[in-house]
């Protein structure tokens, strides 16, 4: 699986607008439990499925992106985040520890 980087509000919209799952993560690429989390999930995010776009939000050189995630999704910005959006509607909001593959395909099934 790849990341696909998450870089405009287009591509927010894009989010927004999609029929089916997308997944955010937002990390912060200055904090040592965001790496841990982001290495964490990519450990077992082979079990997701392989059609759901994976966005990652680099959160230090796109802050502002990151606000507009918030605003967007109605969600409250944390670091690291993981955010799952099923038809434009946030279904799932983690961060830090709680960040889970398996957590993300219970609400999937």
């Amino acid at each position: 699986m790849n990341w696909i980087l998450l870089t405009s509000a287009d591509q927010l919209h894009e989010i927004k607008n999609r029929e089916g799952y997308s997944l955010i993560f937002k990390h912060s690429t200055r904090c040592s439990i965001s790496m841990m989390a982001k290495r964490r999930f990519e450990l077992d995010w082979e079990d997701l499925p392989e059609d759901m776009p994976l966005y990652f939000l680099d959160l230090i050189s796109y802050r502002e992106l990151s606000a507009q995630v918030a605003q967007l999704f109605q969600v409250h910005h944390e670091s690291p985040q993981l955010l799952l959006i099923k038809d434009g509607e946030c279904v799932l909001d983690q961060s830090h520890g709680a960040i889970s593959v398996e957590e993300a395909l219970s609400v999937l099934s």
